[in-house]
């Protein structure tokens, strides 16, 4: 094996003199392990110096290997020490583990190479021998640790690399910690903050997230450390009587805090702390997984007793205790000023607080002075001039005194309660949440509490607090003391009138029968919305239905179920907690029921029957009988003669809810009639003085006008009422709602012609057209119930107008111009009752119309001396032009022309209307315009179908089913196909072939005829075979 370059050799030799001359160049090192490591290198640099066999010019290959690593190992060396040296103490505290290491990993590696060097001499050289061996041996035998206080600062800052957050305690003792093992007083800070410095140097171009944190974490804590030893906990301003306050001893410092002691204990070390703050540090330390310490000795400690320091504690207390004399003295001294500043107010409030929070057992100081009285009526009246910052710190003030019980006494005796209420508005979130607190805290009383739940508005602002979920600490804290309200049963009256039902609801279905009573006694009292009502009658309606076999429950519970029936939508839940039987009971058969019990059972049922769907299928006893039986209706009209007012007017309601249901209507009208005096007794309610009563007696006998019309007419002839309606109408004081009954029961009663004209005289049709107009007008917008029962009414009575014209009466049609008045009718869309009048209007108009041409279509003979040249000339005088329609002169907007008034096209658009009553009054209303089978016919026709009638009628006939309405679009169709033009344009229309012939198969007599007519007239023009008709030989 050949030998390394001489070059190779001479180098590693150069480096290992220059690595040992920068290892021993320095006299001192503030560690131990670089200082140790030196000493090492001085003796092998003293056997470098003084024996010169690295100088022959040809060394053994072992020793050559063995020189280069202890040239290698020693310029690593050189890097650990250099970092022991170069960089800022704190740093190597916080590398000391690894730089103890790293030496510790060299010193063998260098002994190593020295037992090769050894092994590798010749015997000429013992005393080299002998002291390259002694050194080798030192080195590996050498230990390079760090010392117990290194150790304890090291694991330490390892903490504070985590990222832990510490208190003011333990930050102080990690100061004196780390100022003991860097050889600087703690006290010392622009020492302590010079070396944070080095390390910040030593950090400027680490990436080490680690290091970073527990630079600023040393950065924090010395900048708290810093602060001057304070007074901070019973600071006096200068205002204050600063001459008079008496300053603390040094030793009633706590090391640790720097604040006065509390509750100084003893170590073992002699050393005295507040007792939060040592035992702060013992966690910490425990924590760090070090032994714990006394922080100002170091000392470890084999004890972590702690032991009161009688006598320092008993001389604090005496100074705590005359200085806050001093400053409650001040305080009230400066709330004593007529115009004390803001400034002033927030020192004294600062104060106080610290004194109630800092030392609880001198609140009795600042109560007995009268500073608690003081800040309250600092908030009655400067509550504006203070802002609601400060009025949140006052807040926060007397929260902290209110912990005295005889402070509290003192704010609730002076109105506390109503200015925390006026707080809950303030605009910032800490008035607000320290309102809350102070209330939370006079809660803890139940007659405290219920005086909370009394003032006005304290639960409706409270409950919207709990609901705010931009502030969830406002929030939580409300909703905390709604709930702690909620215990208290005098505060449940006052939650549920803010919306908060779950303590009523929950009592009146789980408490006691007394309680149950109570609380549905609330019920019938409270006004409460939709959504209250839903929600109890949901949760409650089985409970209050069986309180009604109770008779000390019975009152309360009606009028719980009397407010909750208000709510249409509760109809059902209440029938179906089966409540009909118990209140029919209570009503009709209980000869017991006292009138009250009977007004409100009424009153419920009238609610309950007022909603049409559900009621009709219940049983109301054990017979199976529902409320439209016919001894129901019997009961209830011969009630109507005994009972009391109030009762008279929910029975009228009763028989009126029943009467309006699509399921019940028809036998309850009839077992009205059928009850003897039943239409009589109603009748006698149409002039009672109370509204109520009249109201539902005119609604009453407005559906039984719609079904027994002449029954009911014969009893108002006999009893002079007739009259009556009219004068409803017209009279001013009516209200709408009478005024709309009265005229659709004028409108449905059978009118003989005498009395049409002595009731539908000329001024009473004026009056009747100019309410139409402006009822048309109000309807623009969203028409209500009275306004389209009214616009119905009035279209019935021009309908009894309209039945029998003459000319007397045609003159006031042409006046008014009434067609145009149903025509405009027409578009109204909220009732198609009023739409369906309408269109049969213009067909009664329009059928006179027709008449009327009819009666002047032959021509008067000509008159006069020339009369007879006429025939000799054969030349008659031109002729005026006709109306298509009736084959006579009809001038524009003629009323009894639906041409020239301008109704077809709406009457055309109504083929499509919803409602099928309206299609077969506008169809029927078209078919007046095709009754004439004259010369004009055909012409009649062609106008038809440039209007697009026939297009119109055809579509509809192919679409609808069989009934009334395809009939009668039947019937105009056939005659439309008589003539030649539509005949040929529809005899290809496949739909309207198909829907005859399934006229033709299905449909009745009439419309099998008129079918096979209108085939024959498609047949004959398209070419088939077949019999030609009638009407079309007579044309040929």
């Amino acid at each position: 094996m050949a030998s390394p370059p001489t070059s190779t050799i001479s180098a590693a030799v150069e480096s290992i003199h220059r690595s040992l001359s920068e290892l021993t160049s320095s006299s001192s090192d503030s560690f131990d392990n670089p200082s140790r490591f030196t000493a090492f290198a001085s003796r092998l640099q003293f056997i470098l110096n003084h024996h010169h066999f690295l100088n022959s010019n040809s060394l053994p290959p072992a020793l050559q290997t063995a020189l280069k690593g202890i040239a290698s190992d020693l310029s690593k060396a050189v890097q650990t020490v250099s970092a022991y040296r170069k960089r800022s103490k704190i740093f190597v505290l916080i590398n000391c583990k690894s730089l103890s290491s790293s030496l510790q990993q060299h010193s063998s590696a260098i002994a190593s190479w020295l037992a090769l060097i050894e092994s590798s001499l010749s015997d000429n050289f013992p005393d080299l021998r002998k002291k390259i061996s002694d050194l080798s041996l030192d080195l590996r035998q050498s230990h390079f640790t760090v010392t117990e206080n290194e150790d304890r600062v090291h694991r330490t800052l390892q903490k504070e690399g985590e990222g832990t957050q510490t208190s003011k305690a333990v930050q102080a003792a990690i100061i004196m910690d780390l100022a003991r093992c860097l050889g600087i007083d703690s006290d010392n800070c622009s020492e302590l903050l010079n070396q944070v410095k080095l390390l910040k140097e030593d950090l400027a171009n680490s990436t080490s997230v680690f290091a970073r944190r527990i630079l600023v974490s040393l950065e924090t804590i010395l900048d708290n450390w810093s602060v001057d030893p304070g007074l901070s906990t019973l600071s006096v301003d200068r205002e204050f009587e600063e001459e008079a306050h008496i300053l603390p001893f040094k030793n009633f410092l706590c090391p640790l805090t720097k604040e006065v002691m509390k509750e100084p204990v003893v170590l073992e070390s002699s050393q005295t702390y507040e007792r939060t703050a040592i035992e702060y540090w013992f966690e910490r330390c425990l924590d760090d997984g070090r032994d714990p310490t006394c922080p100002v000795t170091g000392q470890v400690l084999k004890s972590l007793e702690l032991k009161l320091n009688i006598g320092l504690a008993g001389a604090i207390e005496e100074w705590v205790n005359r200085n806050i004399e001093i400053l409650v003295k001040g305080a009230v001294e400066q709330l004593s000023k007529e115009n004390v500043e803001v400034e002033g107010v927030e020192r004294v409030l600062d104060v106080v607080y610290k004194i109630s929070e800092e030392y609880p057992s001198n609140r009795f100081r600042a109560r007995n002075g009268g500073v608690v009285v003081m800040i309250v009526k600092l908030l009655k009246n400067r509550s504006n001039d203070i802002g609601t910052v400060l009025r949140g710190k006052a807040l926060m003030t007397l929260l902290s005194m209110a912990k005295d019980d005889e402070s509290k006494k003192i704010m609730l005796d002076e109105g506390m309660t109503r200015l925390a209420i006026h707080s809950l508005t303030g605009s910032s979130e800490k008035e607000r949440e320290y309102a809350v607190k102070l209330l939370l805290e006079f809660s803890s009383d139940e007659a405290y509490c219920t005086r909370i739940a009394s003032e006005k508005g304290a639960l409706v602002l409270l409950s919207s607090m709990a609901g705010n979920l931009e502030h969830p600490a406002v929030a939580n804290l409300a909703e905390e003391l709604l709930t702690q309200m909620e215990r208290t049963d005098n505060s449940v009256q006052h939650l549920a009138a803010a919306g908060r039902f779950e303590p009523l609801l929950s009592r009146l279905c789980e408490g006691p029968d007394d309680i149950k009573i109570q609380m549905a006694s609330i019920i019938g009292r409270m006004t409460l919305t939709n959504n209250n009502k839903e929600q109890i009658a949901r949760q409650c309606a089985q409970t209050l239905v069986e309180l009604l076999s109770k008779p000390e429950g019975r009152t309360s519970s009606l009028q719980a179920l009397n407010n909750l029936s208000g709510l249409d939508d509760n109809a059902t839940i209440l029938v179906d907690c089966a409540v009909l039987p118990a209140l029919v009971a209570i009503l009709l058969q209980d000869e017991g029921s006292s009138p009250d019990w009977k007004e409100l059972a009424a009153s419920i049922i009238a609610n309950i029957v007022s909603n049409p769907g559900h009621w009709e299928l219940a049983s109301i006893d054990r017979k199976g009988n529902s409320m439209q039986s016919e001894s129901v209706v019997f009961s209830l009209v011969r009630l109507l003669f005994v009972a009391s007012s109030q009762c008279q007017a929910s029975i009228l309601r009763i028989l009126y809810g029943m009467a309006s249901s699509p399921q019940a209507a028809e036998s309850v009208a009839m077992h009205i009639q059928n009850s003897g005096d039943g239409i009589k007794t109603i009748i006698l309610f149409l002039e009672y003085p109370e509204v109520e009563h009249r109201t539902y007696a005119f609604k009453l006998t407005r559906v039984l006008a719609e079904r027994f019309g002449h029954d009911l007419a014969q009893e108002l002839k006999l009893s002079d009422k007739l009259s009556l309606f009219k004068e409803k109408l017209l009279d001013d004081k009516s209200t709408e709602s009478e005024k709309s009954d009265a005229a659709c029961i004028l409108a449905n009663l059978p009118l003989s012609e005498d009395e049409v004209k002595t009731i539908m005289e000329a001024g009473f049709v004026k009056w009747t057209i100019m309410t139409l107009k402006k009822q048309k007008g109000i309807s623009n917008g969203r028409t209500s119930r009275p306004i389209s029962s009214m616009a119905e009414g009035l279209l019935g009575l021009l309908l009894h107008f309209t039945r029998s014209l003459d000319q007397e009466t045609i003159s006031v049609v042409k006046e008014h111009q009434i067609m145009t008045i149903f025509c405009e009718q027409l578009s109204f869309l909220a009732k198609p009752r009023v739409r369906q009048l309408a269109a049969v209007g213009l067909k009664n108009l329009s059928e006179a119309g027709r008449s009327l041409a009819a009666a002047d279509s032959e021509p008067p003979p000509p008159q006069g001396f020339c009369a007879p040249l006429v025939f000799v000339c054969g030349r008659a005088p031109p002729k005026p032009s006709t109306c298509p329609i009736h084959n006579a002169p009809c001038e524009n907007n003629n009323q009894l022309c639906l041409l020239k008034s301008n109704c077809i096209r709406p009457l055309v658009d109504h083929l499509r209307d919803e409602d099928t009553f309206v299609q077969i009054a506008a169809i029927e209303a078209l078919s007046t315009l095709m009754l004439d089978m004259g010369n004009g016919y055909k012409r009649s026709v062609d106008e038809l179908e440039k209007q697009d009638v026939i297009m119109a009628v055809v579509e509809l006939f192919t679409e609808i089913r069989p009934g009334v309405l395809q009939e009668k679009a039947l019937w105009m169709i056939e005659k439309a196909l008589r003539v030649d033009g539509p005949a040929h344009k529809y005899s290809l229309n496949q739909s309207l072939v198909r829907a005859l012939v399934e006229a033709f198969k299905h449909g009745n007599a009439n419309a099998k005829r008129h079918a096979q007519d209108a085939l024959t007239n498609l047949k004959q023009i398209s070419g088939v075979s077949g019999k030609a008709s009638s009407h079309s030989r007579a044309r040929r």
